[in-house]
């Protein structure tokens, strides 16, 4: 049984997360400097380790990440109460034509949209698109119903009530999963459609990645999205998904890779891969972006912001795979580099 600890630990990301050296704090020297940052909880677990290790290696720096969601930390970055914001979802033209000093979006991981589950005795299971997508528009209502059971011969579905659970904050991992739900389903394009808060037909609401994932974790017979790093991290099922091929796919590291192998990053570095080819390519997958300014009115802030970034590019990308995110390709990484120098 997982320990309440453990679902309390989920839930306390959603606090802010500070990160500073000790020897810049106790010097109390005019070099310390801070960067407040906030917004999507997708990359919130690998953006805490990335913080945290690149502080107690400086000593004068202090970094503070709020896991808010993508909505909030879009709003605060236009609004310019952090230095820089987070988001699953790339700002759009019109959001971006708001900020003055200009906008330079970073992809620093990628990663996959899990369905993660809570079935006792229910080790795998296999979703149809049609299916996954129907339990989500509150079609497929029962885990025993036979659209479910005729892709998981042999599995003893439950007679229970599908309990889904869903985002209650403005997402950018609603984003994705909806717009990959839109790119599949006609039905689902009408309504709800792809929003970062759309209307669910259906659904418990829990805030946050953190939030969905303890709902899943205390509640029989739940089901929800979430980033896979998530769902990995508590030991929670996921369901093989069925891809554009055909092919029931698992999440991990090398289906993620897959999907994202099928498209190139274009110059603005914004790319979405709502449903990608290849046989091997897990369905659901998203780079996630860092939301900073081209120029700062603090030239410490904006050295410190470039130091931060290039350790993530280079250092921390070899941390991603453990928790549960997708390293950059080496092609990305040169890209987002060269947008890196553009920021004064």
């Amino acid at each position: 049984m997982r320990s309440s600890i453990a679902i309390g630990g989920i839930a306390a990301m959603g606090v802010a997360m500070l990160f500073s050296g000790c020897s810049g704090s106790e010097s109390g020297t005019s070099t310390f400097t801070k960067l407040q940052g906030a917004g999507a909880s997708f990359p919130a677990p690998l953006y805490t380790k990335w913080f945290r290790d690149f502080s107690n290696a400086q000593g004068n720096v202090q970094i503070d990440y709020q896991s808010v969601g993508s909505g909030s930390g879009v709003k605060s970055f236009i609004d310019k109460t952090v230095d820089f914001g987070a988001s699953d979802a790339a700002m759009k033209p019109e959001e971006i034509a708001q900020v003055e000093e200009g906008v330079v979006l970073l992809p620093m991981t990628a990663g996959s949209v899990v369905l993660a589950y809570n079935l006792e005795g229910v080790e795998s299971l296999n979703l149809t698109r049609e299916t996954y997508t129907g339990i989500f528009l509150g079609k497929v209502t029962r885990w025993n119903d036979p659209a479910i059971q005729a892709s998981n011969e042999g599995v003893a579905l439950p007679d229970l009530p599908i309990n889904v659970v869903v985002r209650a904050d403005s997402s950018g991992t609603t984003f994705v999963f909806t717009k990959h739900l839109s790119e599949i389903s006609t039905e689902f394009a009408a309504s709800p459609g792809t929003n970062k808060m759309p209307n669910w037909p259906v659904g418990t609401r829990s805030k946050g990645n953190e939030g969905v994932t303890a709902s899943i974790m205390t509640t029989p017979g739940a089901i929800g999205y979430v980033e896979y790093g998530y769902a990995k991290g508590q030991d929670l099922p996921t369901a093989s998904l069925q891809n554009k091929s055909g092919a029931f796919v698992a999440p991990s590291t090398a289906s993620a890779q897959a999907a994202l192998s099928r498209a190139e990053m274009p110059e603005d570095l914004i790319l979405w891969i709502s449903d990608p080819d290849g046989e091997a390519s897990y369905p659901i997958v998203t780079y996630t972006w860092l939301l900073c300014y081209k120029t700062y009115e603090d030239p410490a802030k904006a050295s410190l912001l470039k130091e931060v970034v290039n350790y993530c590019l280079d250092t921390g990308q070899a941390e991603s795979e453990s928790l549960g995110y997708i390293p950059l390709p080496e092609n990305v990484v040169a890209k987002v580099k060269a947008a890196l120098d553009t920021i004064s």
